[in-house]
């Protein structure tokens, strides 16, 4: 099983970056997928979640800016962020859970929005 995060990088307050992650070894259209990050200093959080049947929840703090979409053909699921803000600076990652309660995680891709 490998899940595996790209995408992301420095990027200038109001910017854009697409991340995605790639999930392999398992039955990928069946996993609910999220995406998670941690600033420096903090707790990692949630920050946005599809359902296998392509439900979307977002944490407040990103909602209107970031968008969750999944593509099972090629196994990937995105994390579409606009509007980007230096306090949505931190690793990112993207974690995939299945039904009856397995998950794995990916290693994760850091984002930095700063001038």
């Amino acid at each position: 099983v490998q899940v595996v995060e790209s995408g992301g990088g420095l990027v200038q307050p109001g910017g854009s970056l697409r991340l995605s992650c790639v999930g392999s070894g398992f039955n990928f259209s069946t996993y609910e997928m999220s995406w998670h990050r941690r600033a420096p200093g903090q707790m990692r959080d949630w920050v946005a979640h599809i359902h296998a049947d392509g439900k979307t929840n977002y944490l407040r703090a990103v909602k209107g800016r970031f968008t969750i979409s999944r593509d099972n053909g090629l196994n990937t699921v995105y994390l579409q962020m606009n509007n980007l803000k230096p306090e949505d600076t931190a690793m990112y990652w993207c974690r995939a859970g299945s039904p009856d309660g397995y998950v794995y995680w990916g290693q994760g891709t850091q984002v930095t929005v700063s001038s």
